[in-house]
């Protein structure tokens, strides 16, 4: 069963800010696009009060791979 938090998106709000604030990582905004509606996948800045669903997910997905260690 996957649980999801919930965000209200504001002005400026963009995939990989939220990101970063839920996971620690801009490049895990994948999960919360995948998550939400289709027709805001393709913005790039969100309108305020959308209500997103924040996937949660383990921290070992948040982590690009090819990272130096020193970044992970």
């Amino acid at each position: 069963m996957e649980r999801f938090l919930t965000h209200i998106t504001n002005d400026g709000d963009r995939w990989d800010n939220l990101a970063y604030r839920y996971y620690g990582s801009p490049y895990a905004y994948g999960a919360i696009v995948e998550a939400n509606p289709a027709e805001f996948m393709r913005l790039p800045i969100l309108p305020s009060g959308v209500v997103l669903k924040i996937p949660v997910i383990e921290t070992s997905r948040v982590q690009p791979q090819n990272l130096p260690p020193w970044k992970r």
